[in-house]
């Protein structure tokens, strides 16, 4: 990864990781609140969800090294759908 690359993975992986934690958060709660097979508090919930967003960060991580250079993709550059073909 070069330095130019290095902002833009930096806030890619932040913000798959945020999103991740906001998703599990809200997962917890809403089966919480709708079924009995989920009985966490809203800090139990918080707490549980920053595990799957921990995993994001190492995932992403190894994305910066795998991927398309500057995401935290894994997918190599000719697999990426963002990335367009080269004629």
């Amino acid at each position: 990864m070069t330095a130019k690359s290095t902002p833009s993975a930096l806030a890619d992986v932040a913000e798959r990781t945020v999103l991740t934690y906001v998703e599990a958060l809200l997962g917890l709660l809403l089966a919480g609140a709708t079924t009995d097979i989920v009985d966490l508090s809203v800090l139990q919930s918080a707490a549980v969800a920053a595990i799957p967003a921990a995993l994001t960060v190492v995932k992403g991580a190894i994305g910066t090294r795998l991927g398309q250079v500057g995401t935290a993709s894994w997918l190599p550059a000719t697999s990426d759908p963002s990335v367009p073909p080269r004629i």
